[in-house]
């Protein structure tokens, strides 16, 4: 069956659909004949080593990128289309504000292009605990910051898909995990896509996974089917601390070996609750490369 007819045969009710897809930059494909359809409101994990192409197929869902074969269709009809754009919400791993342009001003300037009024503005401000942070320049904020910033344009108007590329980049453990909290919730009637480079990241808020390695569609399923052999995380506190000292150090990070991805909440909480103040938790071993190989 070609890609045409694949997509000519869609039910409506799919929200997302990707029929022998190839697609790149400068004609040179990065993406290799990638299918699925998705129909379930829930949070996929787009998983893959740095380079797989995970950015690569969010643009292309979205539009901002023409596939070099195959076509898209968001709830039956082609991504090319206004309406179906306007299904979907993109936020890209670039923060994409302005440097002099203060963090309520930039809220309001998405708002008017989203085509909602203040109050939404407000509400993004509260969601993120941005309040304190509304008449600062966005080039005077930290990196987390600027993250928090940029998330909030999410939560200004309500999409029925989302794709997140990498929303908790740079952020420390506590607020990385309320914004997961939010997207959960925001997950529960909406496809929430949330590109991820980290096992238990992906295991803490996803349900389901799209493996992305060399641009070829690796796995496509439920995360909990996802084993590993051996997990490796690095844990960077704000100071040392007596609850850090049974493990061992590598540069700034002391080294913990836990059975999986899934134990790592639970190593944080544990930390946490002794007076660990954690700055990073890190995956000191990338699984993916024996996992997807």
């Amino acid at each position: 069956m070609t890609a045409a007819s694949m997509l000519s045969a869609s039910p409506s009710h799919t929200a997302i659909e990707l029929a022998g897809v190839s697609s790149g930059y400068f004609r040179k494909a990065v993406l290799q004949d990638i299918s699925f359809q998705i129909s379930e409101p829930t949070v996929y994990v787009v998983l893959g080593p740095n380079g797989a192409g995970k950015t690569t197929l969010f643009r292309t869902i979205a539009g901002i990128l023409s596939p070099l074969q195959g076509g898209i269709r968001i709830f039956g009809e082609s991504n090319e289309t206004r309406t179906a754009r306007e299904k979907l919400h993109y936020l890209s791993h670039v923060d994409g504000i302005p440097e002099g342009m203060r963090v309520r001003e930039a809220l309001r300037f998405y708002a008017t292009i989203e085509g909602v009024g203040e109050e939404a503005v407000g509400r993004a401000l509260q969601l993120l605990d941005l309040e304190a942070l509304q008449d600062r320049y966005f080039g005077q904020l930290s990196q987390g910051q600027k993250k928090r910033v940029s998330v909030a344009r999410v939560f200004l108007r309500e999409k029925q898909i989302y794709l997140l590329d990498e929303p908790t980049s740079n952020l420390d453990p506590k607020v990385a995990g309320e914004i997961r909290d939010l997207i959960l919730r925001l997950s529960h009637d909406k496809v929430v896509l949330y590109s991820s480079h980290n096992l238990y990241e992906a295991r803490e808020i996803g349900s389901r996974v799209i493996a992305i390695v060399g641009g070829h569609l690796s796995r496509f399923g439920r995360i909990d089917d996802i084993r590993t052999d051996r997990y490796v995380v690095g844990i960077r506190s704000m100071s040392p601390h007596p609850a850090l000292s049974a493990y061992p150090k590598e540069g700034d990070y002391y080294i913990v070996e836990v059975p999986g991805p899934e134990s790592v909440p639970g190593l944080v909480a544990d930390l946490s609750a002794k007076g660990v103040q954690i700055r990073e938790v890190r995956e000191m071993e990338n699984p993916l490369e024996s996992l997807f190989r």
